[in-house]
């Protein structure tokens, strides 16, 4: 899907920051995840799909987006692209002052492995329950990805400067809840739909925060002299990413 390369092309970008003179410094693992983390995204993941079983939350989002098709006539592209904002905020505040809880590198680590995370479990539902949209535009409805994709930043956000200040951590989940509202009104999901997204990004963040200290064996050295260098790497047929790890 385009949006899911257009992030990985984003986190391309970023490796110059972190692939200065060949090394990188190693930051504190990411706090990990306890299980009360879990209860709210799982919350959400289960209503969506408890709705997909239930008549009475089926006709509650059916009321929802009637109420809408009524009031609303016209479309709004604009959560498109927001649904990209708080990726930006993962790495910018570094550049105002506000130091992040932990390295470049561990935070794309960890970007990159719920955006992965995130993937599967968005399009496998999609292509699987073919839930058709409030448009009738297709049956890829459950869950949303714009939605997954917005708290997945948000949550990787709140993670990194809740020590700093929580209200940019609160600016990502509204900007999050903005792409999901605007996802309803655009009638290109259901109400279940978004409650369900939401979940999945946040679930994929808490469960790369697991699997970071996996990554820290395969591409970092504990020895002194040890060194990670990654690059962006470029070809006629493709791209990719380039890693180097002296142990």
């Amino acid at each position: 899907m385009n949006l899911y390369h257009r992030l990985i092309v984003g986190l391309f970008l970023v490796t110059p920051a972190f692939a200065q003179n060949g090394t990188v410094k190693r930051s504190e693992e990411f706090e990990k995840p306890s299980p009360w983390a879990f209860i709210v995204p799982s919350a959400l993941v289960s209503y969506g799909v408890i709705t997909q079983f239930s008549p009475a939350l089926q006709d509650l989002s059916c009321r929802i987006d009637g109420k809408i098709a009524q009031k609303v006539h016209r479309r709004y592209a604009f959560d498109n692209y927001i649904q990209y904002l708080p990726y930006a905020g993962i790495y910018i505040p570094d550049l105002c002052g506000a130091k992040a809880k932990h390295d470049v590198l561990d935070r794309t680590l960890v970007l990159g492995t719920s955006i992965m995370i995130c993937s599967g479990a968005v399009l496998i539902p999609k292509y699987t329950a073919r839930i058709t949209r409030p448009d009738a535009s297709n049956r890829h409805s459950f869950p949303s990805g714009h939605t997954a994709t917005a708290f997945l930043g948000a949550h990787i956000l709140f993670r990194e400067y809740r020590d700093v200040s929580p209200w940019i951590g609160i600016a990502g989940y509204g900007i999050a809840a903005t792409t999901g509202m605007m996802r309803v009104v655009n009638r290109k999901h259901w109400l279940s739909d978004v409650f369900a997204g939401a979940g999945v990004g946040i679930i994929s963040v808490e469960l790369s925060c697991l699997m970071l200290p996996v990554w820290h064996r395969m591409f970092r050295s504990n020895a002194e002299g040890g060194y990670l260098t990654v690059s962006p790497l470029f070809s006629p047929n493709g791209f990719g990413v380039c890693l180097c790890c002296m142990f």
